[in-house]
């Protein structure tokens, strides 16, 4: 276990207490919130009181992070997190939202596959430690989802249907190999998933991607982290998916020599399956003395999607939970930038509220889709990021009309605004950061096994160069009001600028301007 990693019950009041104007005011928020309306929080799963000392000590916390990677779904699994769950010594939990047939199952099942048959190689198979696994999921398939438990035990799927409905290795390779597998699935009628996706190994490190366990080559991140962040989320998961497990201690770090040499084997990429993609970059953080301030930041899932159907309601108030009342204070105590990559942008406090920034004169860039989820923006928002988009220019236009008067009377003026659409490489136009003759070029020279992303999935907000939000948030209506989410955020300007330099290398010849209000 890394030295400063401290278990919760042992962290102090001075630990979790680091300097920061930002921790102060949204613990605040949130208490306030939360004592205003102290019903609405009594069904959240999970459930935090923010006055309470050790609910504190869930969300606010450090950690060392150690990288962040970008590609598509099945090349970060296959890179990072695959390998990673291969060379766990005692226990895995993988926690995501889909689960479907895909690249990344396949080479799920693979390497499980392989794992159990190099433990069973072993000259005393019997002696080595056994390892659980404990995957969790909600969403499989729309039937899945209407016929589910709508208890909060959710559903746990029985070895004899790992294989035929989860696509799984057979029970009984896995048992012979001291593997035991836990397979559970959350989901809340009418369309409350359990949306965060993150993995832990052996209670030291832990992995926060955006991926699922699915199909589509889109764009995604992930953030490696150590030290007392991981207990934050193990406790957020005992939370949620084990309750009556105590996950609050550590591993030893003494191992079994034998344990160490079947796994260090198997990290070799020749053992396991590896999807390549054209969007594959690794950042690798500055290093730290100290561990950096970091939130880990819930938003626990709410079945009342609370929708106003006549067009003169206001929007109601998203649930003050963790991860919404950091993000609303972020935008709010912005002063120099935004930048905001989001799948989807169909949340009307948030436009709201980066509407108000750029009044202060803070700059904001926001990179989404055209068109991702269509159907499932429809259902969960009565809206799509499109319209949201246009409705955001048209808002931003009229402020400007007022922009003389507010410059004589003093008032700072406007920020920048602009907004791009990812698109594929391919799919760069002339005139669009770079001419035709060289998105041609690079579709001849790109491997056709590279996986192109063709939608980007990453959620990544930076404010102010410092603060820098990672997880399975978008800005879109569902993980605002209904969806279980998970955010992280780090309080850091170099760990912010690394990963806005790799961010923007990815994106370069993948973006169409929509609006740039420098020429505009």
């Amino acid at each position: 276990m890394p030295h400063d990693y401290i278990p919760l019950h042992n962290r102090s009041q001075r630990d979790m207490s680091y300097s920061s104007s930002f921790v102060h005011k949204f613990l605040k928020q949130l208490q306030h919130h939360q004592q205003q309306h102290p019903a609405a929080t009594r069904w959240d799963l999970p459930s935090y009181d923010a006055t309470d000392e050790v609910d504190q000590q869930v969300i606010i916390s450090r950690s060392s992070p150690h990288s962040f990677q970008l590609g598509t779904g099945a090349s970060i699994f296959t890179s990072t997190l695959i390998p990673a769950i291969v060379s766990a010594r005692r226990e895995v939990i993988f926690v995501t939202c889909f689960w479907a047939p895909s690249k990344t199952l396949s080479a799920i099942t693979d390497a499980l596959v392989k794992l159990a048959d190099h433990r069973r190689q072993l000259p005393n198979p019997q002696d080595i430690e056994p390892l659980t696994v404990r995957i969790c999921f909600s969403s499989r398939s729309v039937f899945q989802k209407l016929l589910h438990p709508q208890s909060r035990d959710g559903y746990t799927y029985s070895p004899a249907e790992w294989q035929k409905k989860l696509g799984l290795p057979d029970p009984a390779l896995l048992d012979e190999a001291g593997i035991r597998l836990q397979v559970k699935s959350l989901f809340f009628l009418p369309f409350s998933v359990m949306h965060p996706k993150f993995v832990i190994i052996d209670r030291q490190r832990a992995f926060i991607p955006s991926c699922n366990v699915s199909w589509e080559p889109w764009l995604e991140g992930c953030v490696e982290i150590t030290g007392d962040a991981v207990a934050s989320l193990l406790s957020f998961y005992a939370l949620t998916w084990e309750k009556h497990v105590d996950f609050r201690n550590p591993f030893p770090t003494t191992h079994d020599s034998r344990t160490s040499d079947l796994q260090g084997q198997l990290l070799d990429p020749q053992h396991l399956i590896f999807v390549p993609s054209s969007a594959h970059h690794l950042v690798l953080p500055p290093a730290s003395s100290v561990p950096l301030p970091t939130l880990v930041l819930p938003s626990s899932h709410h079945q009342n999607p609370q929708f106003r159907f006549l067009p003169w309601q206001p929007a109601a108030k998203p649930p003050a939970t963790p991860l919404n009342v950091a993000m609303l204070e972020l935008f709010e105590q912005a002063r120099r930038s935004i930048y905001l990559q989001t799948p989807n942008l169909t949340c009307e406090p948030v436009i709201a509220a980066l509407l108000d920034a750029l009044k202060r004169g803070v700059h904001v860039t926001i990179v989404t889709g055209r068109n991702m989820m269509l159907l499932e923006q429809l259902v969960t928002a009565g809206t799509t990021t499109s319209w949201c988009i246009r409705s955001l220019v048209r808002r931003f236009r009229k402020l400007r009309t007022h922009a003389a008067h507010d410059l004589e009377s003093g008032d700072p003026g406007l920020g920048h605004l602009r907004i791009s659409y990812f698109h594929p490489r391919s799919a760069a136009k002339p005139g669009k950061r770079g001419s035709q003759a060289r998105a041609a070029n690079d579709a001849q020279v790109q491997d056709p096994e590279e996986e192109e992303p063709v939608h980007s999935h990453l959620k990544l907000t930076i404010v102010d160069g410092e603060f820098t939000v990672l997880g399975s948030g978008n800005m879109d209506r569902a993980s605002w009001y209904t969806s279980q989410e998970l955010g992280v955020l780090f309080h850091d300007a170099a760990f912010a600028e690394s990963v806005r330099e790799g961010v923007d290398h990815v994106l370069d010849q993948r973006l169409s301007l929509v609006f740039d209000s420098l020429y505009s």
